[in-house]
């Protein structure tokens, strides 16, 4: 009889517990659908090409967002060029040739701690650190970046490194290879997928970056090349969405330049899990 009760109760739990699941999993894709629906209903018929293609003329009374895209893809390979590098070797430093694990677990511990700290603090630094020195500049943004996204990339490296198994570095080093033969030839090749997958990642915190560009890289929509793009003020897709819709009232930009921000994302996790998909199936063949 006692066990009979139990059992009633555990079922019961069970069931309750499933219910629970069930609906917590409903209302968040609710939530993630309701709004791509929305921003991409707004949005998407305000895309044209005469705002794609052309910049901002308040003379003629027209609106153009191609200095803001060009912006937004120079600040990407700006600290995409400098985080990369200091990111993976940092981090395959600390998995492969420290060897004070104490110093290695504190220094893990501060990027993860870096990593929590909201991006409107990173810009209060990089205006004191990089503007005053460098003028507010597209430049004075990506550095700013690259302290933002130097955390992520460096412990995404470090978990993907941290996955290849020992043996292969060991059967490596019984053949007769150097240190960093081994690191370049074998534990590389076997973690390319998380390395990559990672810096994908970061490009998508680079382009949903808002707040630490406005204070470091400025409002403007000239239209400029690389070069002097870099060392001029410029605003990015996320900064020209929070200019045209809270300064200027123009929801109707504000909406489109959302929609090709989130096609960019949603793209940017497409690409991530293809990329992982791929160097996985390499790695079994």
């Amino acid at each position: 009889m006692i066990n009979g009760k139990i059992g009633k109760k555990r079922k019961a739990y069970i069931i309750l517990m499933r219910t629970a699941m069930i609906l917590s999993t409903a209302l968040t894709a609710s939530l993630v659908i309701f709004l791509l629906l929305y921003v991409l209903g707004r949005g998407l018929p305000n895309v044209t090409l005469e705002l794609l293609t052309t910049k901002p003329s308040y003379l003629a009374g027209t609106i153009g967002i191609l200095p803001d895209i060009l912006n937004t893809v120079y600040i990407v390979l700006a600290t995409l060029v400098i985080v990369i590098p200091l990111g993976v070797g940092a981090a395959i430093y600390l998995t492969e040739y420290a060897k004070n694990k104490k110093v290695v677990g504190m220094i893990e511990y501060a990027a993860e701690t870096l990593s929590g700290i909201p991006s409107i603090i990173y810009g209060l630094v990089g205006m004191l650190l990089f503007s005053n020195n460098f003028g507010t500049s597209l430049l004075a943004g990506a550095l700013t970046l690259v302290i933002m996204n130097l955390p992520t990339v460096m412990r995404t490296t470090q978990e993907s490194l941290k996955t290849v198994p020992q043996s292969y570095r060991e059967g490596a080093f019984g053949l007769g290879a150097g240190k960093w033969r081994v690191i370049r030839t074998v534990v590389i090749p076997g973690c390319v997928d998380g390395v990559v997958t990672g810096c994908i990642l970061s490009i998508g915190r680079i382009l949903g970056e808002s707040a630490a560009l406005l204070f470091t890289a400025g409002f403007a929509h000239a239209l400029n090349d690389i070069i002097s793009g870099l060392v001029s003020p410029g605003a990015t897709l996320t900064v020209a969405l929070y200019v045209y819709a809270k300064e200027e009232g123009e929801f109707e930009v504000a909406f489109a330049i959302g929609a090709i921000l989130m096609i960019l994302t949603l793209l940017i996790n497409l690409s991530a899990s293809l990329v992982q998909k791929y160097f996985a199936k390499r790695r079994n063949i």
